[in-house]
């Protein structure tokens, strides 16, 4: 008797070790599964602290593989440069920021990096990607993220919400960057999703209205009422009508890179462009440490706005508004080392 009790005794701590076991086992898969849902490789991306910033890593490089792109970088860093002095040695105007000039630049506190948006240069898919960035493991994927989502205010910080002090530490420390695109690209790419979009009522009667009732002789009541069937060449002479800008300022989608993100009172690290987006993309993520981690999304290219598409949107425009349009961007052009177009023809 005595001996079968201490069988079941036996029996009973080897369970218990057994149970132990299995326990502890689940316990560490479960921790496992909780560090690889917030990266596929189970880093946390959210935090460097005690690492390199981007802007040292930028600065002096660890890495040399991306010495050709440095380069390319420096390049357009001072061809900015030096269109911003010829322009000031041109102008007796000298202009400080306002808190509203700044509400395009959004800050990625745990990387130290700030990015001016610019509408039609990929900046829904940067702002997905600063999303999982600065989320904190909310996000992974920035594909997962909605567009619609992307572009809610509150989800992002913007510069404008700091105080001058932090405005400052922040504009010295931090690497800040941009992309850019052609301007008239970028100007047909604007109108082709906010113009033609049945969904875009909201831009039809904010803007189409008021284009139609300025552009059209003998519009119809429904075109006055609705304004969703704007022509290119309605819209151009909207923006080149003096009477416009003195109303309101250009909307977002419309209104000049250098007005939104004012490269000759910041200086920007990195001036990528939409015509090698993907390359710089991933350069800005190997300099934040998360390039291995972060995939810039790609775009769907058979609905990309092309030169050819944009030549053919001008085909009807006159030569005194093509003038007039081309010095509304002249600076752009300019800055960031586009060309006139050769489809272009000026008065």
């Amino acid at each position: 008797m005595k001996q079968g009790l201490l069988d079941i005794m036996r029996m009973s701590r080897k369970c218990r070790m057994v149970l132990a076991t299995c326990l502890g086992s689940f316990v560490l898969v479960i921790f496992y599964f909780q560090i690889m849902r917030r990266t596929p490789f189970g880093v946390d991306i959210c935090c460097r602290k005690g690492s390199r910033t981007p802007l040292q890593e930028l600065q002096n490089p660890t890495q040399y593989q991306f010495s050709s792109t440095e380069l390319t970088h420096q390049i357009r860093r001072n061809r900015i440069a030096q269109t911003c002095q010829a322009n000031s040695a041109r102008s007796r105007k000298r202009r400080v920021l306002t808190s509203d000039d700044l509400k395009h630049l959004v800050v990625d506190e745990d990387h130290e990096m700030i990015y001016c948006y610019v509408p039609k240069v990929a900046c829904t898919n940067w702002k997905r990607v600063m999303m999982v960035l600065t989320g904190r493991g909310k996000y992974t994927d920035p594909m997962e993220i909605p567009a619609n989502e992307a572009h809610v205010s509150s989800n992002l910080k913007t510069l404008n919400q700091y105080s001058i002090p932090e405005i400052n530490h922040r504009l010295k420390n931090y690497l800040k960057f941009m992309f850019v695109r052609e301007p008239f690209e970028r100007l047909v790419s604007a109108y082709r999703n906010k113009f033609t979009r049945r969904y875009n009522t909201s831009f039809h009667k904010r803007y189409g209205t008021k284009i139609v009732r300025r552009q059209r002789k003998n519009a119809t009541q429904a075109a006055l009422l609705n304004g969703d069937d704007v022509k290119f060449e309605e819209f151009v002479g909207y923006l080149v009508d003096p009477h416009t800008q003195k109303e309101e300022p250009f909307n977002e989608h419309w209104e000049t890179v250098s007005s939104l993100c004012h490269p000759c009172h910041i200086h920007y690290n990195l001036i990528g462009k939409y015509e090698t987006l993907q390359e710089d993309a991933n350069y800005i993520l190997h300099l934040a440490g998360v390039g291995g981690y972060i995939k810039f999304p790609t775009y769907a290219k058979s609905t990309r706005t092309t030169d050819e598409m944009t030549a053919q949107f001008f085909q009807n425009i006159s030569a005194a508004f093509q003038t007039k349009l081309f010095n509304l961007y002249k600076l752009d052009f300019v800055m960031f080392n586009y060309s006139m177009p050769s489809y272009l023809k000026l008065a």
